[in-house]
Order: C-alpha cells, then structure tokens, then sequence
C-alpha cells in the first residue's frame, strides 16, 4: 500500500505518485471517522484540490481496513469548537473538479461507504465488503447514503424505470446489510473488483486513465414512485415499535426522489439529528458500548491466551444438543453428538439435515455449504468416540443427578486438558464440576433455544473455573458469534432468574383478576414478541415445572396455576393446550374458557375478590419485578454490569432493543419511582417484593444504573 512512512498520530497520510494523490485514512483499528480524522482528511482533500500539479486523487484505507464509518463515541459528547465532520470532507469531493477514485480494501461501512459512494469510482478487492448499517443503531446514514446510493442503484438496475435498484437500496439500508465485494459489482455499487495484485496500484493507475472524467451521483435522479414508499412504510414496524429510524430513513430515500441533490442532504443531515437525540438510537448505542463491555472481566488478563477449540462434541441430540451442534458446524468446527437412543440420534439427523435444506431454499445458504456444514456433525453412540475433543457440553434432562453422572462419565473419558460445559438454564456448576477431577476445567455455557438462531449465550463461572477455562469460554463465544455475558454461578444465572420474578408477577396478577390474554397482550404491546403465558407454552409447560422442582424455594407463596395445568396434561404448544388453545399446526394462541374456569377457582381457593386490573399495572409490576431482581444479581456480583444484564434480556429474552434492556429502561423511569412503587407493592401485596439494596442505594441519591450522557450532533 502506502510507501511513504507513517507515524502512529497521524490519522491521515499521504503521497504522491505520477501525479496522482493517494491519501490514506490511518487510524486503527477500523479508520474509524472521527471529528479529528474528518478533519486531517478534510485538510489533505482540499491541498490536493489546490494543486495544480495533481491530476486525481485515490482515496484508501490502511491495515487492510477502508473504514468501518464513523466513531460512535463521537455521539456521546459534543464536537470540538470549530469541528469539522464527515459531512465536510465529503463536500470537499463532492465540490472538487478532480477525479477521485476509491480504493477499497476490506471493510467499507457506514460513513466509509458514504465517502466512497462520493467518489467518482470504486474498486476493491473479493475480501472486501460494504454496507450501510446505522439502522441498526437506530439510525440513517448521515453523510449522503440516502441520497446518493438510491440514485446510483435506480441508475445501474433500471428495470420497471429503476424501481429495482431502488428496492435494493432500501433493502440494504433498512436491513443494515453487507456486502461482500461480488455482490456490490452485480449492484452497481463498485465500479471492479481487483481480482490480482495490488488494488492501490489499480487504482493509481485507474486514475490516471479517468483524470479529467467527473462521474458524480450527485448528478443522476430517480423517480421514487409515492406507492412504493407507502408500500416500504409498510414494511417497517411502527415508530413507536422500534420502526422510528426506518420510516425517517424512508422519508429521506423519497427526498432524494424528490428534492435538488443539495436540499436532499439538508432533509437527510436534519433526519439524522432527530434520530440520534431519539430515545431509540440512544438505547441502541448503549446496547453497542455495552456488548463491548463483555469481555472485559475482572481479575482475567487480557494476555491470557485461550484454550484453541478445534474439535468439540455435544452430549444429547434433542432439539438443544442439535441446535447446540450446528452452532458449531456453523462456526466451522467439527462436532460429535453422543447419544445412547438410536431414535433420538435418527431424529437428531433429521433436525440437522432439514435445518440446513430449509436455509438453502430460502437462499441464505449455499448448497456446498449446508452440505458441509451437515458433514460436520457427526453421530457417536459412545464416550470414547469423543475423547479427542477439546471441549465438551452436555445438553441432558434438567435433572442435577443425572448430569452429575454425564459430568463423571465425561471426566474419565476425555483428555485432561479438555473443557467440560454444561449447558444446564438452572442448575449449580459447582456441584457438578466436584464430582470431576478437574474442577478448574468445568464452566456453564447455557445456550438459548434455538441455539442455531439465538444470540445469547451466558457463561457460567464456578467458584472453581479457572481464568484460562472463562478466556477460552468468552473467546469461544465470539467464534460461535453469539453473544457471550459472563454470570456468577447462582440459580437461573442472570436470564431466568430475572424470569422467575417476572412470571411470578404474570400469574400473581392472573390470580387477581387479569386474564392471560390481557397479560400477553399489555407485554406485546411493551414491545416483546410474544408475553409470559405465550412464552410458557413454546417453552413448554412440563419443562417449567421440572425445573421448578430443582429450584431452592422461595419464601413465599407461588402460584399453583401452572402446576395445576401440569397435572391436566396441559403441557403448551406440544400438546395443543397450556394456558392457551393451539389449533393443529397453528402456534396462534387462542383464549380458552377452561383456563378461565381453573383460574378463577384458584382465585377463590386463596380467597382472592377478583378486580379490574389496567394495562398500566400489568407493565409496571412485571417490569420492575424484572429491575428489581436485576438490582438484587448486579448488587450480588452474579452479573457484573448493568449493561450485562440489558444484553441478556434484548437479545435472550427479546426485551425491545429500542426500550435499552430492563435497567436501562430503569433509568429512564426514575429509581426513586420505581423503589417506592416496591416498598408500596411489599406492604400491600406481600414479602415477595423486597427492594434490593442497589436500588434502594440508587433511589436515595436519585441516580442511575449507568450514565446517561446526552447525545448530541455537530452540523
């Protein structure tokens, strides 16, 4: 790439070669767009503007990165006096006579797509990628993307008069995207892609053959028929479901259809300010900083090298012990499932197979790959057939004695270095890892159903886990792709103790005169996918009473409902009936007067008078049932971080992501407001509700679960 030397403070750098200008972002690890970076930029495009001598410029990225866009931390503080931003070194070009070409080697996104789409031509090399992501901080590109690649694409794929290439950048831009660099020519969206050689040098010489040649977006129109746009509002959640940033994204896409190219910018630039001062896109950027949070745990050095997870291997082949395998496969790591029932190890092959044939036939998978990752499972009926791998998880009944028997049975079968997991919801680590020789290798990786599809994955620290086995965990959790928090070993963990809390609230009010379709109805509304009596029967009824059986028991009474539907063999979804009625091959629930019957009749067994209860209530008692328990795991050093906890439930449980997570939402509410409400809920309802000390800390003071710094833009 660049020959001439550059110096670690330097954000941008430069030369000079035949006459043509390369200037290079320089600011690691991603060339992220910084105030101070746009700035460097902004001063270089516009020397080079200057130079009569220069015939074109080549804008590139260093350390095989273009740009991953802008630096989201640049939102959380206000811009220096007399800043200048992205918006500005993009004008530069856009204002310029000269050529510019971008040269694009690794990721171009966001703001560094938005820089490039300025550029008169863009080339890159097949491991690069682009897109334009800011959706999914709940916000729109604000540096020209609305305008310029909606008029780029409608040009390029003119089919039904460009209405094609419009449906593809509306597409990119509503589902944040990438795309590797042979997609992005077959758009439009590069000019070539360099299949040999040096694409800075392609570019230079690119350059030199189009100096002169002005081949600008800014320049092409599009007509943004107004059907299509009610139709993509359509599409999109409402604004108050999380949509917010998707309808303004859309209404910028339509100005660009309508407006002079420069007004078009104005409308996109004052979008994104309401956007990025939006409640939505504030809680998407505390998601973002707090899943970079994860990682970073107390007491392990960040130079301890992980235990490399080469070969692996999943005890059980039901739905989790499968789903836990092709997480596996799909991460590219071979994988056994052990299993002594021939006719579970058959259906485990078949939910494998057509998981990945179902992929393949909505188009996300290719058939070599699916065909390979299939390969990559394999069955065994035996422990010795797995004593090679370097980490084992098993994915049994919840029974603590019959995983204390696997635990036993795994311990004499594997290598000694081996990591022995459990992917136990509930359970107590450290009971199981005493039954081993190996204590230090033994660790919670509790997966999420569908764990082929689920983000989440909690890792379960034992009293014993060694710092190497938690490195290896949380490292292996980044391979996996998913999402991996930390929790200390208590039981539930994070995820489902909270979840104890909030059913207990659920069927409390159920008892008192709430139905479970209001219920379900009033937490949809929230913002959740589906509510607790919903969540019950997919999970399953029988699953729930099991574990309850393992779990400590409280000191205070706990509703009897479920357990009532248990020994009706209501079981949920499986058997067609639980709180609700599924009609066969429906997973629609419907009311059912039975429910209603058994309800009501434990009502008088506990000699409850039945009443009206609001919506209002419904959302106030389950949700802070849920920060009151968060409270209690953050006070206790079962989750380290607030932002541990929101993660857990945005992406395990599916707390709206645009509400933050529970204790970010917290915040919002006001922890004086919701401890009184506890200490109000603990006189007039009953010992259940006892405030947890970090709340009580917290409402006293006035403060906050974490900071909240206001956002704000520089235009």
């Amino acid at each position: 790439m660049l020959e001439t030397p550059v110096r670690p403070a330097e954000l941008v750098a430069a030369e000079t070669r035949d006459g043509i200008r390369i200037i290079a972002l320089t600011h690691p690890p991603v060339n992220a767009l910084s105030f101070a970076t746009s700035q460097a930029l902004l001063k270089e495009i516009e020397a080079a503007d200057g130079d009569a001598s220069i015939a074109a410029i080549v804008i590139t990225g260093s350390k095989g990165t273009f740009s991953g866009g802008a630096d989201i931390n640049d939102f959380l503080k206000p811009p220096p006096a007399d800043s200048k931003n992205l918006r500005d070194a993009i004008a530069a070009v856009e204002k310029s006579n000269k050529t510019f070409v971008a040269a694009i080697d690794g990721n171009a996104l966001g703001g560094g797509l938005e820089l490039a789409l300025a550029c008169d031509f863009r080339i890159a090399t097949p491991s690069s990628k682009v897109g334009l992501p800011e959706i999914l901080l709940g916000l729109l590109p604000g540096g020209g993307g609305t305008q310029r690649l909606p008029r780029l694409l409608a040009n390029k794929n003119p089919m039904n008069h460009g209405m094609a290439g419009l449906q593809m950048a509306l597409d990119m831009m509503l589902k944040g995207e990438q795309k590797t660099a042979k997609q992005a020519k077959g758009m439009g969206i590069l000019d070539e892609v360099v299949e040999s050689g040096d694409v800075l040098a392609r570019a230079v010489d690119l350059a030199k053959t189009k100096a002169g040649t002005k081949n600008r977006i800014s320049a092409l129109s599009f007509v943004a028929f107004p059907p299509m746009i009610a139709y993509a509002h359509g599409l999109v959640p409402p604004e108050d479901r999380g949509g917010y940033a998707a309808h303004k994204l859309i209404d910028a896409v339509a100005a660009a259809s309508e407006m002079d190219f420069a007004w078009g910018l104005a409308h996109e630039a004052r979008l994104f300010t309401e956007l990025v001062q939006s409640q939505p896109a504030q809680a998407a950027i505390h998601l973002f900083f707090a899943e970079r949070e994860l990682g970073k745990i107390p007491g392990l050095s960040p130079d301890l090298k992980p235990k490399p997870v080469d070969k692996a291997a999943v005890v059980g082949a039901g739905t989790m012990g499968t789903g836990i395998a092709m997480v596996f496969a799909n991460a590219g790591i071979p994988v056994k499932v052990i299993d002594v029932s021939p006719e579970q190890v058959e259906r485990g092959k078949k939910n494998v197979a057509d998981t990945y044939q179902a992929q393949v036939k909505k188009g996300r998978l290719s058939a070599e790959r699916a065909q390979a990752n299939v390969d990559a499972v394999t069955f065994v009926g035996d422990y010795a057939a797995i004593a090679d791998v370097d980490l084992v998880i098993e994915a049994v009944f919840e029974n603590m004695a019959i995983k204390k028997t696997v635990f036993e049975a795994l311990d004499k079968a594997l290598q000694p270095e081996a990591i022995l997991a459990s992917n136990t919801s509930t359970l107590d680590i450290d009971e199981m890892a005493a039954v081993t020789k190996r204590p230090g290798n033994v660790v919670g990786l509790h997966f999420f159903a569908p764990a082929n599809i689920m983000q989440l994955l909690e890792v379960v620290r034992g009293k014993a886990s060694s710092p190497q086995t938690l490195t290896s965990a949380m490292a292996l959790a980044k391979k996996l792709r998913k999402k991996g928090v930390l929790s200390g070993n208590a039981f539930g963990f994070i995820g489902n103790r909270m979840l104890f809390d909030y059913a207990r609230e659920a069927n409390f009010l159920v008892e008192e005169g709430a139905s479970p379709m209001q219920i379900d109805k009033a937490i949809k509304d929230f913002g959740f996918p589906m509510g607790p009596f919903a969540m019950s029967d997919l999970s399953g009824i029988d699953v729930f009473y099991k574990i309850s059986q393992e779990a400590p028991k409280p000191p205070y009474r706990t509703s009897e409902i479920s357990t009532r539907l248990y020994e009706m063999g209501r079981y949920g979804q499986k058997t067609g009936r639980g709180f609700f009625i599924y009609e066969s091959g429906s997973r629609e629930p419907k009311a059912d007067p039975e429910v209603d019957v058994l309800i009501a009749e434990e009502s008088r067994r506990l000699g409850i008078t039945r009443r009206e209860i609001s919506d209002a209530e419904v959302i106030e008692r389950c949700m802070y049932a849920l920060v009151n328990q968060g409270a209690q795991l953050i006070g206790d050093g079962i989750a380290l971080r607030p932002g541990d906890v929101d993660i857990v439930w945005v992406y395990g449980y599916g707390f709206p992501w645009y509400r933050g997570g529970p204790m970010w939402w917290a915040d919002g509410v006001g922890t004086k407001k919701i401890y009184d409400a506890i200490v109000d809920y603990q006189e007039r309802l009953g010992p259940q509700w006892q405030a947890a000390p970090l709340l009580k800390e917290l409402a006293e003071k006035n403060g906050t679960f974490a900071p909240h710094p206001k956002i704000e833009v520089n235009n």
